[in-house]
């Protein structure tokens, strides 16, 4: 058997390839398989990580994460000169970095694109809430002034999805976006819908110096080309990476495992990686009710949920807790309400006293995501031995993404994401989110939470924040899980990341 990648991909782990390699000769092209076709090209306009992933090599933000998910500079020169009280963020920018059309960045178009940011992007508009102004001081100077402390600020400005990216001034009114030009290592030459995005490098890149930080530090271009190739259905992308047709395969179903190992490539385990969610829409139907929240909170049985989903323990650990061990944000409140096996007795009584009238529950899933959809089977089955009527919506994950925007098709959808490093950034924190949780409840202890800036403090803020979620159920966590993937054995100089990237990758001669 081949050997087995095995990575910790959590906060305590981006590693680096380490110093005092040699540097590989520049050339090659690359096909990656991807889960699908991306809802679009525009980072602000999307959470989904399908987007982050290519856009992140396009498009460039001001922060970033580095090793163990300390915040980076990327287009800022240094880290932000933030003031005593907390209200102003002022940040250098880096000069000599140019945009994919030729022209220089400079202040005018970080004050555009944050701008832009504030009005498309969902986290750019839960950041709107408490900024005040943004002002460009000079061509290589911007300025945040905030409301009130919003210790969230920096992470927002790092996320390489629903990013806070620099794009030239002039495009900066586009929306939808119609000019994909941004300052990252490739730049766009081609896309051709549901075959494949193709970026080339960018030669006037003007990478940092030194050594590669997680997503930051130096970004070197040795592969001529990157070649996203959308491959919805799962066993395709496992049969591509078995073949050797894939230089990387993304988001494998774990049962491949085997497979993969004795095939042409290497598979890589991710662990632990992140949680499968299910998101209630609080704004309007069925779930605007909490009680039918909370009946289905208490109905699901997250153990036969993650059995069916990943098979062996290996990949999945039942944990109600929004952060698994060895995070900081780790604690068991309110977990009380997380029960591995369900309770369809205390389901039943609950949707009783809610009023059901018999409406079909509907939960919005995709099978690109194979996980997903095994989950949104096994939630159908005791949902409806709970009394509900469910109807599962099977759609593609582009459509779901652009479904999941509309409150009136949908009462539940299938997601998942990474363990983030600041909570903030969990899309549900945000009222602007699918989903529209928006309580007094939960500004309370969201507010606190972000205006606290020490950070053993704000681990014990986050206590009150993961209460007021079992308490209000707007979202359901399933347990955690680990992700697979398979990386080709010639393609070299990857760090392997929740958000599989290629700069500093090359393949060996």
């Amino acid at each position: 058997m081949k050997r087995l990648f095995y990575v910790a991909a959590s906060l305590a782990a981006l590693t680096l390839p380490s110093a005092g390699w040699a540097e590989p000769q520049k050339g090659g092209v690359i096909d990656v398989a991807t889960v699908g076709e991306p809802p679009t090209l525009d980072p602000m306009a999307s959470t989904a990580d399908l987007v982050g992933i290519v856009t992140q090599h396009i498009f460039e933000t001001l922060y970033t994460f580095g090793t163990n998910w300390s915040i980076t500079p990327l287009l800022a020169a240094d880290m932000p000169e933030i003031s005593a009280d907390g209200l102003t963020y002022t940040i250098p920018l880096r000069t000599g970095v140019k945009f994919h059309d030729g022209s220089d960045m400079d202040s005018a178009d970080v004050l555009a694109s944050l701008q832009r940011w504030m009005k498309v992007a969902t986290r750019g508009k839960q950041a709107a809430e408490v900024i005040a102004n943004v002002e460009a001081l000079d061509a290589s100077t911007v300025k945040i002034t905030l409301k009130k402390p919003f210790a969230p600020l920096l992470s927002l400005l790092s996320l390489n999805n629903a990013a806070a990216i620099v794009i030239p001034s002039e495009n900066a009114g586009e929306d939808p976006m119609t000019k994909f030009v941004g300052t990252g290592p490739y730049l766009l030459k081609e896309r051709k819908p549901d075959q494949y995005i193709q970026l080339a490098r960018f030669d006037g890149y003007n990478s940092h110096d030194g050594e590669p930080n997680g997503y930051g530090g130096a970004r070197k271009q040795y592969l001529d080309e990157i070649r996203f190739v959308p491959v919805p259905d799962p066993n395709t992308r496992v049969e591509g990476a078995v073949a050797g047709q894939f230089a990387y395969a993304d988001a494998l179903p774990v049962e491949s495992y085997q497979k993969l190992a004795d095939g042409k490539t290497e598979p890589l385990i991710l662990k632990p990686f992140g949680w499968p969610v299910l998101v209630m829409n609080t704004k309007e139907g069925l779930n605007s009710n909490i009680k039918v929240r909370k009946a289905i909170q208490a109905a699901l049985a997250p153990n036969d949920m993650l059995t069916a989903a990943f098979g062996s323990t290996e990949f999945f650990a039942v944990d109600g807790s929004m952060y698994p061990e060895g995070f900081a944000w780790h604690n068991a409140v309110g977990i009380d309400a997380y029960k591995p096996d369900g309770d369809i007795e205390a389901a039943a009584a609950l949707l009783k006293e809610a009023g059901y009238d018999g409406t079909p529950l509907r939960i919005l899933t995709s099978r690109q995501y194979e996980f997903h959809y095994k989950i949104a089977q096994v939630s159908q089955a005791y949902l409806e031995q709970a009394g509900f009527k469910v109807q599962l919506d099977v759609v593609e994950w582009a459509t779901l993404t652009k479904n999941r925007q509309d409150p009136k098709l949908w009462d539940i959808y299938t997601t998942s994401s990474p363990f983030l490093p600041e909570p903030s950034l969990n899309g549900f924190m945000s009222d602007s989110t699918p989903g529209w949780w928006s309580t007094d409840a939960k500004h309370k202890a969201v507010e606190a939470f972000n205006a606290e800036a020490d950070p053993a403090k704000r681990a014990k803020l986050y206590e009150a924040v993961q209460q007021v979620i079992y308490d209000e159920a707007p979202i359901y966590k399933v347990g955690d899980y680990n992700a697979l993937a398979a990386q080709a054995p010639a393609l070299k100089g990857m760090t392997p990341a929740p958000w599989p990237y290629f700069w500093n990758a090359y393949l060996e001669k």
